[in-house]
Order: C-alpha cells, then structure tokens, then sequence
C-alpha cells in the first residue's frame, strides 16, 4: 500500500472518531458511507486490531484504537504543518482568532500584549472574552485559553507561558496599626480578603527549606475579583493573597507592601491551552509564541518585588 492510501485510511478513521459515527463523518468527507465504512474495515484488517466498537447506535474506540487515534493525529498534523510551511511561507497571518483569559490578566496584561501582536500581524482578528469563568473550549469554540492553574490531564494541549507568583500584601498603614507578620501562623491575627473562586479557604504556604503548612484566617471580605480585593487592601480593609500580576503597579507606588516574601504562597503558571487538533493554525502557534516570549520565565511584574526579596 502506498503513502498517499494509508493517509486516506487515518485521515477517516480521525474523521470518524471526530464525528461520532461513519454516516456523519461521509457526510462531512462528501463520501459515500460504504467507502467510508470500508477504509475503516481495511485499516483495521491490515492492522490485525479493532480500533473501533461498533453497534447499530453507538461508536466508541477501543484501547488500541484511542493509541492510535492520537499517533494519526500526529501524523496528519505534520502533514498539514508541512504543507501549510510550503504555501504560506511567504503570505502574512491572518484570520480571526476567538480567546478565553481571566478577567484580571486580560486586561492588565494580555490586552496590551493583543494590541503589539496586532501592530505585528494586521491581518489577524480578535474576539476575546474575559471572563474568570472556566470555558469550554471545543463546545464554545474557543480558539485558545489563558489559564492560570495547576492544569488537571485533559484532552487539551497546554503550552506553559510563565510562573505565577503569590503575595501575602495589605497597606503600610495597615501593617503599621496591626503588626506585620513573621511568620505564616502571624497571620491568624489579621482579617483576610478573599478570592472566592480559589477552592480552598486555608492559605497554603511552603518555607525556603521546603516545608508546607497552611493558615486559615477569619475573613472580613470576600469577592469574585482579584483587583477589586487587592483595591480593598489599599484601602487598610484586611490582608490579601493575590498573584504579583495583579498587584504590581500598587507595590511599585507603595500603596500596597507585600510581607513573607521567602514564602511561597500557591504559585501557579499560566498556560495557553488549546484542543488537540490536526489543523493547529498559523496563527494560533504564532500567538502562542508571541505570548511566551512576552512573558518569559521571569515576567517583568515581578520586577516589583526585587527590593522585597533582597531584605
């Protein structure tokens, strides 16, 4: 068999798999079901395995036929990769990109890093949603996702950005009336202000020898934003736990002073998470690197903390 056959017979076998059944997936292919059902009969003859259970209302892979529905992804996406390579070398990015990013980090951050990506590729469109939200990005047809986690196995790809540091951070004036903290159990003296959408209420915290330990703290306020809590510590409101991204700009004016800084208080790193597909874009790949060539593995919020970490 050559080449060009056994490309047909992945290609299929994908597109079956993708559209859930072979009539659906003749449709989509503008092929006949027969031929469809026998390429996938004589992949699976000249394989010697089932790929595929099939009855008369349901399709579902088989454990071989998961493994090798993932490598012809691979293959396919090379495919494309190479042929994309060759016709567009030469021919400027363009088309519409749809992003998810939470509402903190894209405005403070990846707002302005979409605008110098635009002033770089004209050709590129944007519909973008900032939102704290957790999306779904095939049902809702995102084309790239900015999360900030500790990312569970899934059936996205994930490319990791930068590291997400935490900060423990209240006013100098607050510090001043109340005592600053020496140590993480300090902390139970202070009121918290926090962020609803982390699961855990205790503060997790890991010492410069590694040790963990956690501090759970009455909290006096309470919301869905990370800027409007860090906003309520400028005002002398209580303490917050919030990335440095957010809170750069209030340490660097002095407005908010962070306390514990050899502590490390859940550090996250942003990811840009994609589905796993056979027609990764142009676009897609060039803004996804873009992003982590902005924001490097010493992003420049941190430089706000230089002063604080040398003390």
């Amino acid at each position: 068999m050559n080449n060009v056959n056994r490309l047909l017979e992945m290609e299929t076998f994908v597109r079956v798999v993708d559209a859930g059944s072979i009539s659906a997936a003749a449709d989509r292919m503008d092929t006949a079901k027969s031929a469809v059902s026998r390429r996938l009969g004589e992949l699976e003859n000249r394989l010697g395995v089932r790929l595929l259970n099939r009855t008369t209302r349901s399709l579902s892979l088989t454990e071989a036929g998961g493994t090798f529905y993932q490598r012809c992804n691979d293959v396919l996406a090379n495919v494309a990769d190479a042929e994309r390579s060759v016709a567009t070398a030469t021919t400027e990015i363009q088309g519409a990109l749809r992003v998810a990013a939470p509402l903190s980090f894209g405005l403070a951050h990846l707002g302005p890093a979409i605008n110098d990506f635009l002033l770089e590729h004209p050709g590129v469109t944007f519909d973008l949603d900032f939102n704290d939200r957790q999306i779904d990005l095939v049902e809702e047809g995102f084309d790239v996702a900015i999360r900030i986690a500790k990312l569970p196995d899934s059936s996205l790809v994930a490319r990791r950005l930068t590291p997400i540091r935490h900060l423990i951070c209240a006013s100098p004036d607050y510090w001043n009336e109340h005592g600053r903290p020496r140590e993480p159990d300090d902390l139970k003296r202070h009121h918290a202000l926090r962020y609803t959408n982390a699961r855990q209420r205790a503060w997790a915290w890991t010492n410069p020898e590694g040790a963990r330990g956690s501090v759970t703290m009455p909290v006096r306020l309470a919301a869905n934003n990370g800027k409007y809590l860090a906003r309520a510590a400028t005002a002398g409101f209580g303490v917050v736990r919030t990335p440095a991204f957010i809170v750069c700009d209030e340490i660097e004016s002095g407005a908010l002073e962070p306390v514990l800084t050899g502590f490390r208080w859940g550090d996250l790193d942003a990811y840009a998470v994609y589905p796993r597909t056979r027609h990764l874009s142009r676009r897609v790949r060039a803004f996804i690197d873009f992003l982590a060539e902005r924001f490097g593995d010493t992003p420049y919020w941190d430089e706000c903390l230089r002063r604080f970490d040398t003390v």
